[in-house]
């Protein structure tokens, strides 16, 4: 139980179930828009373009240039794409390269926005935007990034792939990970830590056996948007600034990242808040958060090691240095020498404690 805490209350409106991007158009106009600007990564453009159809008249058109990690080059043109359309706001049809585009638009027309998730990523409920320019990637959070309006439609994910699925999990789970020792945390945000932890532990297993179990893809979704939630409503910390130092400084994909990274980092700190971690180590078993979650992340085929996604032992000094260059709060300090033997070990992919 918290002596204290602050809960702004959450401000995004959400629609969740099976079927409900058909309700697209109804929440577009319940935001007062008659024209909206579809976006999509190149690979989801036929998608896009389905949906801009089911808008009719509605949609301004398609712009299908969304990548990871939202380069600043690229919002450049989709924000003249965006005015040239007539559009007032944007509909984000993707994972979380579209959701991050969209909020870029955003935040530099004050357009509206309507995120449509496929992937459990879980940027959708925040208001954080991550960009990338010059080979680093930097974060800011404002009220104006935040989506007005999130439709979670089950239907979506029924045919992501199970690789995809297991990193996405892991990339949610981070959120709450963090959240759970985050100094602006609040009673409603662990509760539904908490619930997120199980629903994804019961979830992924019966997900890589069956991908279209609709009871698990829900059990899922609602477990993401827990985490998108946590994300939304409280700082990050060592976790987010290390997939960011990856992500931006070497450009590696951001679900495998994040899940790459997320036993380590969860053992780095739970030397300081083994308390605040234990409901981590109460659902996945293992002795400890972070090696229950690195036991966890091997029984479901999850990437372990840096490695994997293409990093060096020569880039780990440079990551490290990137890591501590500009201060920021943590549970536990941060220094050179702590950063870079984290990531030898997330390098190597041995499990935390052993």
């Amino acid at each position: 139980m918290m002596d204290s805490f602050t809960f702004p209350g959450l401000t995004t409106r959400v629609v969740f179930g099976s079927g409900t991007m058909g309700r697209a158009e109804e929440e577009v106009r319940r935001l007062g828009h008659d024209k909206v600007l579809v976006l999509s990564t190149p690979h989801q453009k036929a998608d896009a373009e389905k949906l801009a159809d089911s808008l009719g008249g509605l949609a301004a058109g398609v712009f299908a240039g969304a990548v990871m990690h939202t380069p600043v080059e690229v919002t450049e043109k989709a924000v003249d794409a965006f005015r040239a359309s007539g559009a007032t706001a944007v509909v984000s049809h993707g994972g979380g390269s579209t959701t991050g585009l969209g909020k870029a638009i955003a935040a530099r027309t004050g357009a509206d926005q309507v995120v449509i998730p496929t992937t459990y990523a879980g940027s959708e409920m925040t208001d954080i935007l991550g960009e990338t320019a010059a080979g680093e990637k930097t974060t800011r959070r404002s009220p104006d990034i935040r989506p007005e309006t999130v439709i979670y439609d089950v239907d979506l994910t029924l045919s992501l792939p199970v690789g995809l699925t297991v990193t996405s999990a892991m990339n949610a789970i981070a959120h709450a990970m963090e959240a759970f020792y985050a100094p602006d945390r609040s009673p409603v945000i662990v509760l539904m830590c908490r619930d997120a932890m199980v629903a994804f532990r019961d979830g992924i297993p019966r997900l890589i056996d069956d991908p279209r179990d609709r009871g698990a893809r829900t059990q899922a979704l609602y477990a993401a948007w827990c985490c998108s939630t946590a994300l939304g409503y409280v700082s990050m910390a060592l976790h987010h600034k290390l997939a960011h130092v990856f992500g931006g400084s070497f450009d590696t994909p951001h679900a495998e990242t994040h899940a790459i990274l997320l036993p380590y980092t969860t053992a780095f700190n739970e030397v300081v808040v083994p308390d605040l971690l234990r409901p981590i180590a109460e659902t996945f078993g293992g002795g400890s958060a972070g090696g229950g979650l690195w036991d966890f992340a091997q029984s479901v085929g999850s990437p372990l090691s840096l490695k994997e996604i293409g990093i060096k032992e020569a880039d780990l000094d440079r990551a490290a240095a990137i890591a501590v260059k500009n201060a920021y709060a943590n549970p536990r300090p941060i220094d050179p020498g702590s950063i870079r033997e984290l990531l030898q070990v997330a390098f190597e992919g041995r499990r935390p404690g052993d």
